[in-house]
């Protein structure tokens, strides 16, 4: 008995030694931190695979991205009662991408509502993935996604997915810009796994990504009449002040006092006449993530008002955007201009 568990251990050993003496040739030049996966050991020749680098996992950016896209997500599918939290582990079997495309498009796609197997789900991610590229195919879109890219959960195909959907649909969202990162291409060559790092460009400026997002009156007004911008700045001001005055309170810089979020919050409730509680906001935000907080909150209570989901978000308000201050505040002002 002694014998045989020693011979087992040394099976043991000699297979672990193996193994590691196979990663070690296969894959010398995958940057740290990367992990490889036994399929990757078993592409065929001339086959690759993608893997987003762990750095770029962790870019503030990216993060960012990923939660323009979830909010997007579930206010679309508010009425399925569908609840994304992760990209990942909620879109890889095609279930919540077959029912974003079929309210974008108002297409009712002939499909199985649940699938279990793999089988059945990458069948319904080909049905869904036929009818999204046979959509954006013919507007010059390039197709950076696939059935297997998707049902093996790469974060990177996905998101590429949505924000082409986003951009093609014109959502009323706001994308961040410049957001890249970095992924890993392993190919197989001569039996050997030969990899290098590629950078991927997700988004690039809200008025360069294809076009597909239109230019509002604040656009053309700051590329070509900046002289009126003062203008519409001072009647802003005039109504905003309307209602702030009664608690006291004059603002003088539209883009820098409405930052924080919280008189945005203050005049929501002067304009619908009613009291917000204070344990909802931050009176004296600190962190940007306070500040961030306020202005969501501001745009719920819009929302609750029966204003349409403002295009701003709220980070661009807290980074003291002109535009997207005005945006905002503009849409208050053609809905509650007549207000006492």
């Amino acid at each position: 008995m002694a014998g045989l568990l020693c011979g087992t251990k040394r099976k043991k050993q000699v297979s672990d030694l193996h193994e590691e003496g196979k990663n070690a040739i296969n894959a010398p030049l995958l940057p740290p931190g990367t992990d490889v996966h036994p399929e990757d050991t078993l592409l065929e020749e001339n086959a690759e695979r993608i893997m987003l680098d762990p750095t770029s996992r962790e870019n503030p950016k990216f993060k960012d991205l990923q939660k323009v896209l979830i909010d997007w997500i579930n206010s679309e599918l508010e009425d399925d009662r569908i609840i994304v939290k992760d990209l990942e582990e909620d879109c890889y079997d095609g279930q919540v991408l077959q029912k974003l495309f079929e309210k974008l498009s108002g297409r009712k796609l002939n499909i199985a509502e649940v699938t279990q197997s793999e089988i059945g789900q990458k069948q319904k991610l080909q049905t869904v993935l036929e009818a999204v590229n046979d959509l954006l195919r013919p507007h010059g879109w390039t197709i950076e996604w696939s059935v297997d890219s998707l049902h093996s959960k790469n974060l990177v195909s996905i998101v590429y997915l949505l924000v082409s959907l986003a951009m093609h649909f014109q959502a009323p969202i706001r994308l961040p810009e410049h957001v890249s990162v970095q992924v890993v291409m392993v190919k197989k060559r001569e039996g050997i796994l030969q990899s290098s790092l590629v950078t991927k460009e997700l988004t690039s400026t809200t008025e360069l990504m294809m076009g597909r997002f239109e230019r509002d009156a604040f656009d053309t007004l700051l590329d070509h009449a900046p002289d009126k911008l003062n203008v519409v700045k001072t009647s802003l001001i005039t109504f905003v002040n309307k209602q702030l005055n009664k608690l006291n309170l004059e603002v003088t810089e539209l883009e820098s006092q409405f930052a924080d979020g919280v008189y945005l919050i203050l005049l929501m409730g002067l304009l619908e006449d009613y009291f917000v509680p204070l344990y909802n906001f931050f009176l004296t935000p600190e962190s940007f993530e306070q500040k961030v907080h306020n202005v969501a909150f501001a745009f719920e209570l819009m929302q609750d008002g029966g204003l349409k989901k403002p295009k701003a978000r709220p980070e661009d308000v807290v980074n003291v955007n002109l535009k997207s201050t005005l945006r905002v505040l503009y849409n208050l002002f053609t809905n509650y201009k007549n207000s006492e």
